[in-house]
């Protein structure tokens, strides 16, 4: 296992942030996640929350911009925030489009080359960063809940169905519920997984619950109506009626006036962290 370098910690709403640096094995190479630590940390392990940032994000969006430390502190959370994909992997094509390659890992694992030597993001956030946390934080295991938002709200998802019994609660906002029919999916999937439609699914949350996947408690997820990315990338109408048809809970909240911004998930985060933090407790 690989040691964890400390970038920085800060003081925050009494508890600790972090943010850290270990070289991958599933990535290939160096990887950089944020970590917060509740002041309820200090007397023993805590429940964690994974969040999973969308297109051209870092593991500092979240951390810096949804202002949701001072609420994890009060609950008692934990916050994990990995990154988006590996970095200054010098592959050709990896850089220079925001809906494609570095910053736009779609969690999942790689199977075409060059990408499956360092894009196996499934593997890490699932796998390795798991265990690489609980060896060196106060964090109860046991306890873990997932959220993102857009791409991150599909990882989110995909990786909650596909592992039934890791999660205790599940969310997002404004995910990309069916990658494998709108453009930002079409791209990437074809470029990572190739032309193998049937293994687009296994990383499609439309389709896994289609499949007979399913989620034990309510998925809640937010989405703006004002979203520019609602009608040709998002389209939440596909998971509503796949998990209306499957009986799976669903809390689908469409928000009006709302967009894609992290204005949006500052607004709601609340709500979210509440969510987790209820079936966490437990």
């Amino acid at each position: 296992m690989s040691a964890i370098e400390t970038v920085s910690e800060q003081r925050c709403f009494g508890g600790v942030q972090g943010f850290y640096s270990h070289d991958s094995e599933a990535c290939g190479g160096p990887m950089r996640f944020a970590l917060y630590l509740p002041p309820a940390a200090e007397q023993g392990p805590v429940p964690v929350l994974w969040y999973l940032a969308g297109l051209t994000c870092t593991a500092e969006t979240f951390t810096i911009k949804a202002g949701a430390q001072r609420l994890a502190a009060e609950l008692g959370l934990a916050l994990a925030m990995p990154d988006t994909s590996p970095r200054d992997t010098g592959f050709p094509g990896a850089t220079g489009d925001w809906e494609f390659g570095e910053g736009a890992g779609f969690y999942l694992d790689a199977t075409e080359a060059p990408w499956n030597a360092r894009f196996r993001m499934y593997s890490y956030v699932v796998d390795e960063l798991p265990r690489l946390l609980a060896g060196r934080f106060p964090l109860d295991m046991g306890r873990q809940g997932i959220t993102g938002h857009s791409m991150g709200g599909h990882g989110a998802l995909t990786i909650a169905l596909r592992n039934p019994g890791r999660f205790r609660s599940v969310s997002a906002f404004a995910p990309i519920v069916a990658p494998t029919r709108v453009p930002w999916g079409e791209k990437a999937f074809s470029r990572y997984l190739g032309d193998d439609r049937k293994a687009w699914e296994r990383h499609d949350a439309t389709a896994l619950v289609r499949a007979g996947a399913g989620f034990e408690g309510t998925i809640l997820i937010d989405q703006g109506e004002a979203d520019g990315f609602l009608v040709s990338q998002l389209q939440p109408q596909r998971f509503e009626a796949a998990c209306e048809d499957a009986g799976q809970p669903l809390d689908l909240r469409m928000r009006p006036g709302y967009d894609h911004s992290y204005y949006f998930i500052q607004t709601f985060v609340e709500d979210h962290l509440r969510h987790h933090a209820k079936a966490l407790a437990a």
